[in-house]
């Protein structure tokens, strides 16, 4: 045992990094090796290796190289703590690489990492089924398993009895893989092995929109069985994603088709809602140490350092114990008072485990390799004094890391069982000792870089396949300008803008982004596992910005909103030109990769027919000039661009598919003719008077249908075609023509006239839904927003979940009643605006947690009439152009920022009412006062009680929020729900500045209002009414001195209140309501 307490000594010995290869400016290794104390590192890696064999070896599997969690389990094995194991045996294995003569070490270290690797892949493989449901629908019954038996790798816990969708796990794995294979190990030996793992990116793409169970296994805090979105889980994804782009599975003897390719779309996506979220972690917790290794080793998400250090702060300053850490704040894992006999834990019984929470000092491990990695001296020292607190000498004499600590609630602590080696923390621990030991520089533990900012890592594959290389200072959009024919062309020509025709650009062929999913479907086919390839989701404006290389041939795709659709959103030129702009700001904001983003518009002859031709005409003469609203753009021909591109080779592919049906055609005529804008016949114009026929729905058929003779209105035909439609279905024949036939004729014919209101009729009875619908919806409720459909006052349609295009078709048309169907397509315009929006401009929704759409469009109605004489725009909401719509439902959104100079404050509160939006931290605000009002609170009948609901929900929770916002929409009245608002504002002010005070009756928000207008009509001598409207038409500062002595009179129940006694909250209490 001597040389064990040797070991022993050495170990816990004061921590200080030595110096390592990269710290010592010298030329190689050799020379390294010969000045610094040779033998002194064969002696201590010895001891490491010693301690290896001992904690970690002796618990893998030797059948199935997997490990458990504890070294006592000889049964279960699971894949995140086999990771982590793998990743410590590898560590040693790199720093085994600078001896000459390690005596076999080194191979066994590798080997034994390959094995634990190659375990998880086999039994990953036997559920490729699984893999590919996924794909399909993200859902907890697809999910991999991430517990398997010890020894036959087969299932252990079927999908109801354990939450196994954990897609950091998957995520981490990948990240490991690419490290491994990096240095050298080979992993992945077959084909079918590389389709899989090419298979397992399309499982984690989707992370961003998939809510799962987290690190912890439990998924949100209240341990109820309910999955959600985990920024831990969407960064670890991300990092995944970056890490095996473009990596070649067989390492440096690779063939093309052994490399992995990433939708740089799904990428974008997850980075920023991952960025989004921070430094929450979910809906439910708000601060967890799961975000330490997600920003830190092993993922580094984020190199954004504002949002690490804002995070990191945030988890040491409230998660930070004696012992270690808490993993976030009402834990109850294995603390005194869980019920370790249930799975899942009774509604209200995490406010008992407040204080309680089990202390882990793995996360100590954590900051110390963080510190390492940072060159932080302090943090090391300091986590280091922590660490040595908290560990104990097993039975062989080797240094050991606590599990955890149980709180007594007394002060006092119990140490987790010492017969059990909690092994990822063990892992973990061996880790930073390495590295502190100067045994094991950063660069070998994170061979492909991932501590660095994307630019300054090494290319992988050279130039051949696109990397990621961060934010350029200076970043340029090449555009390339594609005529339709030549005599657009020459058309273009007269006036200065030079353009190039399908022809022209040959060999290079331009394509729909349609057929570059056909050619991704071939990325990652194995019939012999199952595996269909990549699922047949849209390529996005970011993939759509590369140029491909194909079997030989150069491929440029056109972006999404040139795609010819049958919805009539594509008819409006004004919205494709504002697309345009979007579209070219939105590469220029997100491009992370080497190489220029290269956009291809296309200019197609009906678009010269279009009345607004001429702003077309004006946008190309601003992208001429080298802008688009301050973004940096370049017009060329593709021939000069495609040097500077970012070039992608889809090696993969073994035949080009014929495209000729789909590819973009250039168009021939034997004239050139058109010289000027004046020569191209146009389309006409069309307005009629709306004429209702709603008196026809209780009418016999022969008068409908003798009416839809007698009629030339396109309105009219279509309501009645409408009634029809209902009564008799779609293939009613009138004239010898079905009722769908003659519908969808109309939709055409009102399309081509501009007539927006018969379109959009039509296309509600033809249950039309928008293109792509179901990415702008997960865009919303991925930024931590909830959106509605429906009419205000009937059924309304929640959307708090990412849908399938067909359950979204289903709930737009469901809660429509006939005579609101044009709404059915007007809402679904709303909710595509708003999806764009909240993608380039988040700012514009702050304060709204749920965009009820129905209020929206009614906040939409409101501005046309306070507007309406003085705008250009029809005063009817449904005969707007969509692109008026995307406008005016940009001009409410900012009602915040334009409306203190033109709009009354009555206006005001209507508009903002009717978005719901409020103040700053205002749920925060409503939490401290629901707080002193033990009977809660009260407004228009409804009642948000004190309990059970602070004890069940915490303050800053999503669950919180809403529970208040769904209170608020019981106000029917929009005015008065935002004057409701400013009042909570008000009490949470008057209640913070006196912690004395509480409101021991029900706080009846209603009750206050009509005091405060008591005291309005007192002060102006005007006659008490039940109607107090004039309230909400007082300025701000008016009204803050009433509300505010109406909540001190309750607070004080009617005790005397003077005048002068509110002055002093006016300046803050007016800042506190007023949205910001």
């Amino acid at each position: 045992m001597a040389s064990v307490k040797t070991a022993e000594s050495e170990i816990l010995k004061p921590f200080g990094r030595q110096a390592s290869l990269e710290d010592i400016n010298f030329q190689n290794l050799d020379q390294f090796l010969k000045i610094s104390n040779y033998e002194e590192t064969i002696k201590q890696l010895d001891i490491y290796y010693g301690i290896v064999k001992r904690q970690l070896l002796q618990n893998q599997s030797e059948i199935t190289g997997l490990f458990p969690v504890l070294s006592t389990d000889k049964e279960v094995g699971s894949v995140r703590d086999t990771v982590y194991c793998a990743a410590a045996i590898w560590s040693l294995y790199q720093a085994y690489r600078r001896i000459d003569d390690d005596r076999g070490k080194s191979y066994e270290l590798g080997q034994s990492a390959v094995k634990a690797m190659r375990g998880v892949l086999e039994c990953w493989i036997k559920q490729s089924h699984k893999v590919e449901l996924f794909k399909q629908r993200q859902s907890s019954p697809h999910a991999l398993h991430v517990k398997f038996h010890l020894h036959t790798g087969e299932e252990i816990y079927s999908d109801d009895k354990y939450n196994h969708l954990q897609i950091d796990v998957v995520s981490t794995y990948l990240i490991f893989l690419v490290q491994m294979i990096t240095s050298g190990l080979q992993i992945i030996y077959t084909q079918d092995e590389v389709a899989f793992v090419q298979n397992l990116v399309y499982y984690v793409e989707r992370a961003y929109r998939t809510p799962d169970f987290g690190m912890w296994e439990r998924g949100s805090k209240y341990n109820d069985g309910t999955p959600e979105i985990h920024a831990s889980s969407i960064g670890i994804a991300k990092s995944a994603l970056e890490a095996i782009n473009g990596c070649n599975l067989f390492g440096e003897k690779g063939a093309s088709w052994s490399v992995v390719y990433v939708d740089i779309d799904a990428h974008n996506r997850n980075r920023s809602i991952f960025e989004t979220m921070l430094p929450r972690e979910s809906s439910s917790k708000g601060v967890d140490c799961a975000l330490l290794p997600t920003l830190s080793f092993p993922a580094f998400a984020s190199h954004e350092d504002r949002l690490v250090d804002l995070t990191k702060n945030n988890i040491i300053s409230r998660l930070r114990g004696k012992k270690g850490f808490k993993r976030f704040s009402r834990d109850g894992y294995l603390c005194r008072l869980e019920d370790k006999t249930r799975r899942y834990y009774h509604k209200a019984e995490i406010k008992d485990f407040e204080g309680n929470e089990c202390e882990w000092p793995m996360f100590y491990t954590f900051l110390i390799i963080d510190g390492v990695f940072k060159n932080h001296a302090e943090q090391i020292e300091e986590y280091q004094m922590e660490l040595r607190k908290c560990m104990y000498s097993d039975l062989n004499g080797d240094p050991v890391v606590s599990m955890f600590y149980i709180p007594d609630g007394e002060g006092m602590y119990t140490r987790s069982s010492s017969t059990a080696i909690f092994l990822m923390g063990q892992s973990l621990f061996i880790i930073a000792q390495l590295l502190t030991a100067g045994l094991l520089h950063v660069n070998e533990l994170d061979p492909i870089r991932r501590y660095l900012p994307s630019y300054n890592r090494p290319r992988k594959g050279g130039s051949r396949y696109s990397a990621f290389q961060g934010t350029a200072t200076d970043l340029v959009v090449q555009i390339v300008l594609i005529s339709e024919s030549m005599r657009l062309q020459a058309m273009l020509m007269t006036y200065g803008i030079m353009t190039q025709t399908p022809h022209e650009v040959e060999p290079v062929q331009i394509w729909s982004s349609t057929e570059l999913i056909k050619i991704y479907q071939q990325l990652g086919v194995n019939n012999k596992i199952g595996l269909s390839g990549r699922p047949s989701r849209p390529v996005g404006s970011l993939g759509t910005s590369k140029i491909y290389r194909v079997c030989g041939s150069t491929i440029m795709c056109y972006p999404l909103i040139f795609e010819v659709s049958d919805f009539y959103l594509y008819r409006d030129m004004a919205l494709l030109i504002d697309d345009i702009k979007t579209e070219l700001q939105f590469v220029g904001k997100y491009w992370r990769l080497s190489g220029r983003p290269t956009v291809c518009l296309l200019i197609r002859e009906e678009h010269m027919r279009d009345p607004q031709f001429k702003e077309m005409l004006d946008l190309l003469a601003m992208l001429k000039k080298g802008y688009c609203d301050g973004m940096k753009v370049r017009i060329g021909r593709l021939q000069n661009l495609i040097s500077s591109s970012c070039i992608e080779h889809l090696d993969f592919v073994s035949d080009l598919p014929d495209t000729s049906d789909n590819s973009f055609r250039q168009i021939h005529h034997e004239y050139i003719g058109y010289q000027s804008l004046t020569d191209v016949p146009k389309a006409a114009a069309y307005s009629e008077n709306k004429i209702s026929c709603t008196d026809f729905h209780a009418r016999p058929m022969s008068e409908v249908i003798a009416a839809l003779h007698g009629t030339d209105s396109i309105f009219c035909k279509c309501q009645l075609y409408g009634i029809i439609l209902a009564r008799e279905g779609p293939h009613y024949e009138i004239a010898g023509t079905s009722v769908q036939d003659a519908i969808t004729e109309l939709y055409y014919k009102s399309g081509s006239l501009r007539y927006w209101r018969g379109v959009r009729y039509c296309s509600s009875l033809l249950r039309k839904t928008v293109d792509s619908i179901s990415p702008f919806i997960t865009t919303i409720l991925v930024n931590g927003k909830q959106i509605s459909v429906g009419m205000i006052g009937q059924k309304e349609i929640v959307f708090d979940r990412p849908m399938t295009p067909s359950e979204i078709q289903n709930a737009m048309f469901s809660c429509f009643s006939w005579m609101d169907t044009i709404y059915a397509v007007l809402q679904q315009e709303v909710v595509l605006y708003c999806g764009r929006l909240i993608a380039t401009n988040p700012d514009i929704f702050k304060g709204i947690l749920k965009i009820r759409v129905g209020w929206v469009v009614e906040a939409m109605k409101l501005y046309l009439e306070m507007k309406g004489p003085e705008s250009d725009m029809d005063t009817e909401i449904e005969n707007l152009s969509p692109f008026q719509i995307r406008q005016l439902l940009m001009t409410v959104l900012t009602v915040s920022q334009w409306s203190d100079d033109k709009l009354d404050t009555l206006r005001r509160r209507q508009l903002e009412g009717c978005l719901c939006r409020v103040p700053i931290k205002f749920y925060n605000l409503v939490w401290d006062v629901l707080d002193r009002c033990p009977m809660g609170i009260q407004v228009q009948g409804h009642h948000l009680p004190a309990v059970p609901t602070l004890s069940n929900m915490s303050r800053g929770e999503l669950q919180f929020s809403l529970l208040v916002e769904e209170m608020l929409h019981h106000i029917p009245n929009s005015e008065r729900r935002q004057i409701s608002v400013e009042l909570l504002c008000i009490v949470a002010t008057i209640l913070s500045r006196n912690p004395e005070l509480k409101f021991q009756q029900v706080l009846d928000l209603d009750i206050l209002l009509e005091d405060a207008f008591s005291m309005y009509c007192k002060d102006h001598d005007v006659s008490p009414s039940s109607d107090i409207s004039p309230l909400f038409c007082l300025s701000y500062s008016q009204s803050v001195g009433y509300l505010a002595r109406a909540s001190v009179n309750s607070v004080l129940q009617k005790a005397a209140l003077t005048t002068g006694s509110t002055d002093e909250f006016h300046d803050h209490i007016e800042d506190t309501c007023k949205i910001a």
